[in-house]
């Protein structure tokens, strides 16, 4: 981008002067949108949509926004929303179509839920904890003494938050005589009971579980994640968490890596053969280059609160382009995550294939990087710094909170 913040390219001295009726503030936060780099070709459809521009619904106990399939068409895969509680107030006790996935973002809040088998479920997470209730499965959330704010990802594109089964929605239109048969009391008893649909509502901030929890069989599976039991890989410029079903068995639907940059630094080029990425940026700022095949390629810039979708099995990049650590979310619709690293691939293919295919000598091939390096240098500040053993185990609860 220009320093006049203008559509205008040095690179190839391409562009000209945007004179007319602009969104100046929209053309900062998207410089490699306005001024593509020279790479880009073809039309690739928007991969980018911020919960800043999605609807926020306000409620007594809080708000809740989302992202699905509407708002971007290009996910074919997920839907996402942004949910924020007061200290004490409820989601409340309610189930879905679809698994949901989730991360406490901000603050601390108590989840509980119930399986087929009759087993039962209660936790206290706090921020960068995880949950995961496979569809079918009936829960609730309510903040603890914190308030909380957190992240929930649908395993569907076309959900909406606004259609789940409610307990409240459910018995309001239900016959009050069934509802007093089925519960064993007279309709007098259930004279206050609600008529419409609770969803996000006041509540008191409970006790400690153990003078809460209601006997029953406990889950043998957790249905939560503290992300402090969780080992990180580190890289030369950052570190990933992997959190599929080889370390959260409870999440057969969903699978994620927690990703944090350095400035500076760079996811590698790779992409995901299994399946659709879909992304949420916690912190910082990020460039992201896709390469669709067929000469197809765009670029997007990312921030905070943002949302971003790469098709399945396109080469892609995300470089941190801010002064503070990037950190941002990989989901995907299958529980064991996959990826497939340019420089590995390389790395094991006989170097005159390399050689030939590059237009590069032998020597030069012997010098691409031959390890697994998630998280590597664009432009290294600190070139004395060794990098961490691989495989050091970070708590993420202190990164994401």
């Amino acid at each position: 981008m220009t320093k006049q913040n203008e559509p205008i390219r040095s690179a190839d001295q391409t562009g000209w002067l945007d004179q007319g009726p602009r969104n100046q503030e929209r053309d900062l936060q998207n410089p490699d949108v306005l001024v593509p780099p020279t790479t880009d070709h073809g039309t690739i459809t928007n991969l980018r949509f911020s919960f800043s521009d999605a609807h926020m619904r306000l409620e007594e106990g809080g708000w809740a926004r989302e992202v699905t399939n509407r708002e971007l068409p290009a996910s074919h895969d997920m839907a996402g929303v942004n949910m924020c509680l007061k200290p004490g107030a409820y989601r409340e006790l309610h189930w879905h179509k679809e698994a949901e996935w989730a991360m406490m973002l901000k603050g601390n809040a108590r989840v509980t839920a119930l399986n087929e088998n009759g087993e039962s479920f209660i936790d206290d997470i706090k921020a960068g904890d995880l949950w995961d209730f496979e569809a079918g499965i009936p829960h609730s959330i309510q903040a603890l003494d914190q308030g909380c704010e957190f992240l929930l990802v649908f395993s569907e594109p076309d959900f909406s938050e606004n259609n789940t089964f409610l307990l409240t929605d459910w018995l309001a239109h239900t016959p009050k005589d069934i509802v007093a048969a089925n519960f064993k009391l007279d309709e007098a008893a259930l004279a206050n009971l609600p008529t419409h649909e609770k969803y996000i509502f006041d509540g008191a901030v409970p006790g400690p579980i153990d003078q809460v929890k209601r006997p029953g069989t406990p889950m043998a599976t957790p249905l939560t994640l503290h992300m402090a039991d969780v080992p990180a890989k580190q890289f030369e410029a950052g570190k990933v968490w992997i959190v599929d079903q080889a370390v959260f068995p409870a999440a057969k639907t969903i699978s994620a890596a927690i990703v944090e940059v350095q400035p500076g630094g760079m996811r590698e080029l790779h992409w995901h053969p299994k399946s659709e990425e879909w992304d949420y940026f916690m912190q910082g700022r990020a460039k992201v280059g896709v390469f669709n095949s067929n000469t197809l390629a765009r670029t997007f810039d990312y921030q905070a609160g943002d949302v971003g979708v790469i098709p399945k099995e396109a080469g892609h990049y995300i470089q941190n382009i801010g002064d503070e650590p990037l950190i941002f979310i990989e989901l995907f619709k299958n529980p064991v995550y996959s990826d497939i690293s340019l420089n590995k691939w390389l790395a094991t293919t006989p170097t005159q294939i390399v050689a030939d295919h590059l237009n590069i000598t032998k020597q030069t091939v012997a010098q691409l990087p031959s390890e697994e390096a998630a998280v590597v240098w664009y432009d290294n500040p600190n070139q004395d710094v060794t990098a961490t053993t691989p495989g050091h185990v970070d708590d993420a609860n202190d990164a994401f909170s």
